[in-house]
């Protein structure tokens, strides 16, 4: 199973005419942070001022999410209705690919 965020939702129009939806979902994943120790008293230094600014300025942070482009569905009006889900954007999914379906499913 693989946890999906709605990247963006846009409105499209099949070759027909037909309106429909674009659907843009990326991988969700959480990157573990480990600590890397500096081997010099300059290196140290430098960290300890990042840090510093960090925490002064909280834009600086590192940030901890990481996303990968997973799938882009491209759905008629009918086909979005059909499928029973209503996507909203920054919502997270669990994906799941089995037996030949795809499964969409609300994270808790």
């Amino acid at each position: 199973m693989t946890r999906v965020r709605v990247q963006k939702i846009e409105s499209i129009r099949d070759p027909e005419g037909n309106l429909g939806k674009r659907i843009e979902l990326i991988e969700d994943r959480v990157i573990p942070r480990f600590a890397v120790r500096p081997a010099t008293e300059e290196g140290r230094m430098v960290q300890e001022v990042v840090r510093t600014l960090q925490q002064q300025l909280p834009m600086l942070t590192k940030q901890t999410q990481f996303a990968l482009p997973k799938m882009i569905l491209f759905l008629t009006e009918r086909e979005y209705e059909k499928l029973g889900i209503d996507f909203d954007v920054n919502q997270i999914y669990e994906l799941d690919l089995s037996g030949q379906a795809i499964r969409f499913r609300r994270a808790p």
